[in-house]
């Protein structure tokens, strides 16, 4: 059996029309709500030129694994809080900017950032520590749903 913890996911970017569909899927197998002990999400809950917050409690290993990887392959930034499961992990955020690696915080059950001595020693200066603070209060932008995603040219 999973460990389990409540967790929250902000998304945004933007999303073809097309893939709305297998975005709603994620989130309904993902049994998420937009408010703690909720309703499950529906379609109409989307909110126009906001990001879509989402949130459960009782997330195996306290992260949304299926919606995660949706988000990464569809370039859409997210970022994510799980509680800690005692004995096993502690509270953490998850951020991913829509580009490269999600990268990862400790967080407190606030979801505060922290920092420990060794990571202050390993960023070495007051300005890589700022950074890293900077990093994970990536602002998460609107989720937009566009008709139809444009093609970038490669050159």
């Amino acid at each position: 059996m999973a460990d389990r913890v409540s967790a929250s996911i902000t998304i945004g970017g933007t999303l073809s029309a097309t893939l709305l569909p297998d975005l709603l899927a994620a989130i309904e197998n993902e049994g998420l709500s937009t408010q703690w002990d909720g309703e499950p999400f529906a379609a109409d809950q989307l909110v126009p030129n906001e990001p879509l917050a989402l949130m459960a409690h009782e997330v195996a290993w306290g992260h949304f694994s299926e919606l995660e990887v949706f988000c990464i392959e569809q370039g859409l930034p997210f970022a994510r809080w799980s509680g800690a499961y005692h004995g096993q992990w502690g509270a953490q955020r998850v951020v991913f900017s829509g580009n490269g690696e999600p990268l990862s915080f400790a967080a407190d059950e606030d979801d505060t950032i922290l920092i420990d001595r060794s990571t202050a020693e390993r960023l070495d200066s007051i300005e890589a520590i700022f950074a890293h603070f900077d990093a994970a209060d990536f602002a998460i932008p609107a989720l937009v749903i566009v008709a139809q995603m444009e093609e970038t040219a490669h050159g």
